[in-house]
């Protein structure tokens, strides 16, 4: 993708340390972060989403953040065009970009240059669609594109196809790159991983998650729009409302929902071979700065064939 512009994405799961890694990397480099979560969109869910703070931000500037309010419909073509925005306005200043965050189709949206329609989305029609369990989506999908190599599993996915036929387009995915990434992945094991979700989610609790919640809801935001961001929200709504008993089995449920979510999100980066992993447990940052430092001489991404970090 020579003559594209250059942008670094730090992709990863939760818990991974993807955010602090991006601020040092960006306050080095002189860049900016455009998050790629897409619960921290949302203004008023911090704690929850595990949004960075002022103070962690190290005065490096974050965009994507806190830009619709709770409960407002905000779609994946509404991510990518305002990516897009904020990633052009940085490149206009002389400034390199950073795409920072773990949501894969918000990632994937921006790095792979989906051509998304700009059509309304058709609500009924998705409301209708979240009435089916994903295998029955599929059924649906293969009965009007046979040909679909869409993974069976990804309800999104699947969901966005069904949507896309119903406006009137192929199904089919186009792809148009705006940029040349340099993708860089954080995690760690297994056992390290689920120790560090621990920690984190006994840190925001410690520091008022579920109070956050109950604002929330006391300031109208229904549990419906809570349910569906899944994770703390889902299970600290659902104890709030008294369908969780106690505290808790809501902390031990919600961990065990972290742990699954980050193994499916480790499972969706794995696909790509263009990411370059880093070893959190020696020095991630020395290594991301000379993967950096080669991309930017070369003007091109270093494959990862070609890189051992």
């Amino acid at each position: 993708m020579n003559g594209l512009p250059k942008i670094i994405a730090i992709v990863g799961t939760n818990a991974s340390g993807k955010s602090g890694l991006g601020v040092r990397l960006a306050k080095k480099y002189g860049g900016e972060v455009v998050s790629a979560d897409s619960r921290q969109v949302f203004a008023g869910l911090d704690l929850g989403s595990g949004k960075i703070t002022p103070e962690e931000t190290m005065g490096v500037p974050h965009h994507l953040i806190d830009v619709c309010a709770p409960g407002d419909f905000f779609s994946m073509a509404d991510y990518q065009r305002l990516a897009y925005r904020a990633i052009d306005d940085i490149l206009s200043r002389g400034r390199l970009p950073f795409l920072v965050g773990g949501t894969g189709l918000y990632l994937e949206s921006v790095i792979e240059g989906y051509v998304l329609s700009d059509a309304a989305p058709d609500l009924a029609y998705r409301a209708q669609l979240e009435t089916h369990t994903t295998p029955e989506l599929y059924a649906m999908l293969k009965q009007i594109a046979p040909d679909t190599n869409v993974d069976p599993q990804n309800r999104n996915r699947v969901m966005r196809s069904l949507e896309r036929i119903q406006a009137g387009d192929s199904g089919a995915e186009q792809k148009r790159p705006r940029y040349d990434v340099l993708r860089l992945g954080v995690t760690w094991d297994r056992k390290t991983l689920c120790q560090r979700i621990d920690e984190r989610l006994e840190r925001r609790l410690d520091q008022g998650m579920i109070s956050e919640v109950q604002r929330l809801m006391d300031a109208g935001v229904s549990d419906v729009f809570l349910r569906k961001l899944g994770l703390e929200y889902r299970y600290i709504c659902e104890y709030l409302l008294g369908e969780i008993s106690s505290r808790e089995e809501m902390i031990d449920e919600l961990s065990r929902a972290i742990k699954r979510f980050a193994k499916r999100q480790m499972t969706w980066f794995r696909r790509d071979p263009g990411i370059l992993w880093l070893d959190m447990a020696a020095d991630p940052f020395d290594q991301a700065c000379r993967l950096i430092d080669q991309a930017l001489a070369a003007g091109e991404s270093p494959s990862s064939a070609e890189q051992t970090v």
